[in-house]
Formats: C-alpha cells, sequence, structure tokens
C-alpha cells in the first residue's frame, strides 16, 4: 500500500508517498511553498527520476495540492500510473490536545476536535484542517488519518505537565505543557534502543532532537514522561529563532519597554530570539561554531548557551527518571553538528557518560554509537524519519 504523507503550513505544503508494502520504499518527496503570494514555487523529487521545479501562482491550499497529485501521475516524472494506487493519507498535525492520545482515522468528529484545537495552536493546527479538508474532498474514496505531533507526550504525569498557576486555568481552558516533536521522539527512541543493544520497554532514555526547533524527551520504559517544550514549541531549549526557557517577567519587562502588543510579544519570542537574536548573526549552528572559532563574542555565547541549556536538562531528566540508559541526539544538529555533541557531553562523565571523541566526529548525519565501550551511558547519534512514523500510523490503522 502506498502512503501519501501530508505537512501543512500556513503558505507550504510537504509531502512524500512511501511505498509500505515495499520495505517502506520512498517514492516521491517534495514541496510546494508561498502559497497565496503573488509567485509560488513547486519542487517535485521522483525517486531515480530527474527533479522538477516550477514556479506558479498558487492561490491556496487546494491548487498545491492538486500540483502534487498532479506531478505524482505525471507520465515523465510521475511514480505512479494513477490516484488509485494511494491507499491512504496520513496527516501531520501539530495539536492533539489531551482528546488525540494516539494517532487516528479522520471522521467528521475528529476533524471538529482538531477545529476546536485551532485555539491552542493558532498558526498550525487551521494549515492542517486546510490541508486535510482538501485531500478529502480531492481523495474521497480513501481512509485519512491525522497523526499528531502532542500525542507520544500524553503518557506524561500531571506533576509533569501541569503548570502552578491557578488550577482552574487547566480545567476550564486546558492550559498545560503537551509537547512537540513526538512522532520524531517516538521514532528515534526505539531506533536508539536498538543500536544501543537496549530493552526499550526496560530502559531509561533520553531524546534530543535539536536543530531549528529543539526538545528533549525522558522515555522511561518506551513512554514519554517529561519534555522541554510546552503548552506552545516556545519553551525549553535555545533554539534557532525561539528563546527557550524565559523569565516571564522579563518579557513583560521588555514588552513595556518596546510598547509591545501580544502579537508583537508572540512575534518576539518565536521569531527574534534563540540562536539568532544573541549572536545577531545567523540561525545555522555551522555559522556560530565559525564565528565563536574566529573569537566573536556573541557567536561564542550563543554556541555555549545552547550547548548549556541541553546539558542541563539531560542532568534534570537524568534526575527525574532515577539514571539514565541511553543519551541520543537527532535533528539537524544533533545529527550533524558533531562539535555541538562533543561541547554538550563534555562534564557528564559524572553520569556515566564517556564521548568516543574520533568516533563523534566521523558519525555526522548517521547512525551509530559514539561513547567510548566501557561508558556505562550509551550515546547514540540516530537520523530521525517523522514522515515514516506519519506512514507507518496511518499504514497500521487502515491495512
Amino acid at each position: 500500500m502506498k502512503i501519501l504523507v501530508l505537512n501543512c503550513g500556513s503558505s507550504s505544503i510537504k509531502y512524500q508517498l512511501i511505498d509500505m508494502a515495499n520495505n517502506a520504499e520512498l517514492k516521491a518527496k517534495g514541496l510546494v511553498e508561498r502559497i497565496g503570494l503573488e509567485m509560488g514555487e513547486f519542487t517535485h523529487k521522483p525517486v531515480g527520476k530527474d527533479k522538477y521545479y516550477i514556479q506558479t501562482p498558487i492561490a491556496d491550499h487546494e491548487v498545491g495540492v492538486n500540483l502534487v497529485l498532479k506531478a505524482l501521475t505525471d507520465p515523465v516524472h510521475g511514480v505512479i500510473k494513477d490516484l488509485n494506487e494511494i491507499g491512504a493519507v496520513g496527516h501531520r498535525v501539530a495539536h492533539g490536545g489531551e482528546y488525540f492520545k494516539e494517532s487516528m482515522v479522520l471522521g467528521e468528529r475528529e476533524i471538529e476536535e482538531i477545529k476546536k484545537l485551532c485555539e491552542l495552536a493558532p498558526l498550525h493546527n487551521p494549515a492542517s484542517l486546510l490541508g486535510i479538508k482538501v485531500m478529502q474532498k480531492l481523495l474521497p474514496n480513501i481512509k485519512h488519518v491525522g497523526v499528531f505531533d502532542t500525542s507520544f507526550h500524553q503518557t506524561m504525569p500531571a506533576e509533569a505537565f501541569l503548570y502552578a498557576i491557578p488550577f482552574e486555568y487547566y480545567k476550564n481552558n486546558k492550559v498545560r505543557r503537551y509537547g512537540f516533536h513526538g512522532s520524531s521522539h517516538k521514532y528515534v527512541g526505539p531506533k536508539a534502543a536498538e543500536i544501543a543493544g537496549v530493552d526499550y520497554k526496560n530502559s531509561k532514555i533520553i531524546s534530543c532532537h535539536l536543530g531549528n526547533g529543539a526538545s528533549i524527551c525522558a522515555i522511561k520504559n518506551g513512554k514519554s514522561v517529561d519534555t522541554s517544550m510546552g503548552f506552545t514549541p516556545v519553551e525549553g531549549l535555545v533554539m534557532g529563532t525561539r528563546c527557550g526557557d524565559l523569565d516571564l517577567g522579563a518579557l513583560i519587562y521588555i514588552a513595556e519597554k518596546e510598547g509591545m502588543d501580544f502579537k508583537a510579544m508572540n512575534t518576539f519570542i518565536n521569531k527574534k530570539c534563540g540562536l539568532l537574536g544573541v549572536s545577531g548573526k545567523s540561525v545555522d549552528m555551522r555559522d556560530i561554531r565559525a564565528g565563536k572559532d574566529s573569537g566573536d563574542e556573541r557567536s561564542t555565547y550563543a554556541f555555549n548557551m545552547f550547548a548549556y541549556r541541553v546539558k542541563k536538562y539531560i542532568g534534570a531528566y537524568a534526575a527525574a527518571m532515577g539514571g539514565v540508559d541511553v543519551i541520543l541526539f537527532t535533528g539537524g544538529i544533533g545529527e550533524n553538528a558533531w562539535f555541538q555533541r562533543e561541547a554538550i557531553c563534555d562534564g557528564l562523565e559524572f553520569l556515566g557518560c564517556t564521548l568516543d571523541k574520533a568516533e563523534n566526529e566521523r558519525l555526522a548525519g548517521e547512525d551509530g554509537i559514539i561513547s567510548t565501550p566501557d561508558s556505562r551511558v550509551k550515546l547514540v547519534s540516530v537520523t530521525t524519519n517523522e514522515e515514516l512514523v506519519i506512514a507507518t500510523d496511518t499504514y497500521n490503522l487502515v491495512k
């Protein structure tokens, strides 16, 4: 069965077509960008064929999805003969609230629940909903499945997900920690356990998904028991442009100084902070490192702050779980920036972590153990594949 995986943003559509009956073989992937602007862009990458790219006005998501379906069936750069070969569509949905504790086939009731959750994720869920409705219209005879970034974290205990605010805000407005990157943490946890030779269902794993968006998850016996992102993806680690943990009093002080309204405050914490805000130069860890190596003070601050915040969460989650067996690194920075992994692991010897520096440097963008043979805690580099999680969950629900 071929599964179409769809990830809709407010002005973009990412997609992959995966053949689950043939060892989850990737058939094609692509990206629709600049939806609703004067000129859009469409990139289609069929496996084994030349890339197809066009610039054309893309008025809305329906036009964008039609471009995708037409490209998949095109005689030259397509990978299927007709749309009947698509067995189901898996939709990435950012926020599942407390209703979606696992992936679900989407019917009217589920669509209504996603609508309600737009209040909690106004930047993400409306786009996902658009994609679902358009795809259900264009492919009405197959099942559509929602896979939620938050669902993996629904096993967190109350002491981990509650905020110390008046309890009525949780009961009435569902203000609590939800966590994100769930599909990634769900995928890399078992994979790292297998690489490290430990039993996933009987282990303590700290999963570090480090990229432009970054989060850490404590996985105990196969279940998420805490995670660094919160009610929104802003909380936790230093990220590309997000501030991470910040004293709310400092935010109020800055807002008063600058005359910010709520919209400006939201833009500030999401778009102007993090590595970009500290360095003043870039969100790319390679640029940050180059600046640090050249003696740039602000780049040095940004590099060290990123490593320090990750290290601090690792220590906290080791304490919360009563130990740790595996620490894994994934995401764009986690998989590739060996120099950042080295900085993070420096000083973790007290936990039983000993980094193999040569192996760590060698394993950039690859799976493997980066700790020494005598390290009590296994350090693992793991490549993530969130689209495969979506395809797998979809396949298991519709097969």
